[in-house]
């Protein structure tokens, strides 16, 4: 029962790499690296290069490995750049996501796990946010992934293909063994950022909005572990072969952290007292978004074990040491 992971030479992609294999399961990757390294993968499995929006590609290695199940990360990822670029965004996350699926019911594969995004949730009326509530992305970003949910969903009806939809909350940190990590010079997630100002690679980080109905004014977001979010996805995909029901499922630990509590974290465990300064707010940042995971946890029968900010800034240091170090 071989699984096809699309991303899997990104960021979350390649954790869900090893924690497949871990397991004893039989892995295919398919990535454009245009933002993922082969070398974030074992040279065992095997890496096709190109775009989930090519179908003959994707029905062809479906055809050749005997694709059972698809888990599907491949994406673009920054809410500023989606404000930007929307045609981009609905073209690479919507579009090609449509293309992937449609051959995924051409191809005969029983499940589909998909990787989403609180984002879809926009500004929530109420926090924790429920799987339940009323959809209201702020961005492109949010708006083309609620489509591919919506694709996903009719879809399933049609035809006979399960899925899982993921909805992530602020994925961080990095594989324990330190494997792999976040790779991506240019990332824009916080804790990436910050731990990069403190090992000196960037002059200074900054801070977008200081004036939002939080304690402290900055944005708060619900912090998880990536060891823990792709534990998630082994838990729904082992729900779908068990028989169980399509369903969403959010993907965070139930609270949250402000931007200037994860600075402040980063600084005291690298022992340093790094530049901040203050900025405007950018296009699509909702103020606080935190998850309610219960249905994770009583459904799949997910238990964090890394829930934990300290842990999970510790091992995102140790991470971009080891790759500063890799790419000296």
């Amino acid at each position: 029962m071989t699984v096809l992971i699309t991303g899997g030479a990104g960021y979350i992609g390649s954790h869900m790499v090893y924690e497949l294999l871990d397991a004893g399961e039989t892995v295919v990757v398919l990535d454009n690296l245009s933002t993922g390294f082969r070398w974030a993968i074992p040279d065992s499995v095997t890496v096709y290069e190109g775009d989930t929006g090519d179908e003959e590609l994707a029905r062809s290695i479906i055809a050749r490995h005997g694709v059972e199940t698809i888990i599907h990360f491949a994406a673009s990822i920054v809410v500023p750049d989606s404000v930007a670029d929307p045609l981009g965004y609905y073209r690479n996350n919507t579009a090609n996501s449509r293309t992937l699926i449609e051959a995924a019911v051409k191809g005969g594969v029983k499940h589909f796990v998909f990787s989403s995004t609180a984002a879809v949730y926009g500004n929530p009326k109420s926090v924790p946010v429920a799987e339940d509530a009323v959809p209201d992305p702020m961005s492109p970003y949010g708006s083309s992934k609620l489509m591919t949910e919506i694709i996903l969903r009719d879809a399933a009806i049609a035809h006979p293909l399960t899925y899982a939809i993921l909805r992530y909350f602020n994925v961080a940190g990095a594989d324990p063994l330190m494997r792999t990590g976040q790779s991506t010079p240019a990332a824009t997630h916080l804790i990436k950022v910050a731990v990069q100002t403190a090992l000196g690679m960037r002059r200074k980080m900054d801070v977008f909005g200081t004036d939002y109905p939080t304690p402290d004014g900055t944005c708060i977001r619900d912090y998880i572990h990536v060891s823990d979010l792709v534990r998630a996805h082994s838990d729904a995909l082992r729900h779908l072969r068990a028989g169980g029901s399509s369903a969403t499922f959010n993907c965070g630990y139930g609270h949250g952290y402000s931007v200037l509590e994860v600075i402040d974290t980063v600084k005291r465990l690298s022992g340093v007292d790094f530049r901040v300064e203050l900025a405007d707010r950018r296009p699509g940042d909702p103020a606080q978004i935190v998850a309610a995971s219960e249905r994770a946890r009583s459904v799949l029968g997910w238990v964090p074990r890394y829930d934990d900010l300290g842990t999970i800034v510790g091992g995102a240091l140790a991470w971009e040491q080891r790759l500063r170090a890799r790419n000296s």
